[in-house]
């Protein structure tokens, strides 16, 4: 959750610029994008925590419920330490399976000696999606106020397949998957497996 008052300004106006941009260059592509749309996702659910267990991971839950109650499918679900060496493997091993199409990670976001998720993934993104993580501080900071800088939720692309790192708050949880991954993750999946 992180987004400074002067950091949300400068968003706000690379926001504005590319956003416009983007929206004149892909007016007429629009539709052919939308065509690309997965209507089923298969998800994968990746906690990673070396407190919690897999009969005690709320988060890893509200996850699975909220995407399940979108209709999409939650294919895998693991629960690795805060190990940077485990949440490689745990997610190189997710996208390489058929069914996901999506990966959602939960802890380890923050800046705590433990919190190594960005770390431990980000050099595996082949593309970088800068705005999930841009929305999801700007949207915390309603609720957590500057607190929101001590988040590091990214998320990006690996193997074609969506990688997106949240908080370990159920709170953070909910807020990331309702308000930024549902509505568009149905968009990203297709746009990230196709192919010209």
């Amino acid at each position: 959750m992180d987004d400074s008052h002067e950091r949300g300004e400068d968003e706000h106006g690379d926001h504005d610029h590319h956003a416009h941009g983007d929206h004149d260059h892909h007016a007429h592509g629009d539709h052919d994008h939308h065509a690309h749309d997965t209507d089923t996702v298969g998800v994968a659910v990746l906690t990673v925590s070396s407190s919690r267990t897999a009969d005690d991971d709320p988060s890893g839950d509200r996850i699975v419920d909220a995407f399940d109650a979108a209709g999409h499918e939650t294919v895998a679900r693991e629960l690795v330490d805060d190990d940077r060496e485990q949440v490689r493997e745990a997610v190189d091993r997710l996208v390489a399976r058929e069914a996901v199409d999506a990966v959602v990670t939960t802890g380890g976001t923050g800046v705590t000696p433990d919190d190594v998720t960005p770390d431990a993934i980000e050099p595996r993104f082949e593309k970088r999606l800068p705005g999930f993580g841009e929305l999801f501080r700007r949207l915390s900071y309603e609720e957590v106020g500057a607190r929101t800088v001590g988040s590091r939720a990214t998320a990006g692309i690996v193997d074609d397949t969506l990688v997106c790192c949240l908080p370990g708050s159920t709170n953070a949880v909910t807020l990331g998957v309702e308000s930024v991954l549902l509505p568009a993750i149905g968009h990203l999946t297709g746009l990230a497996t196709r192919r010209e």
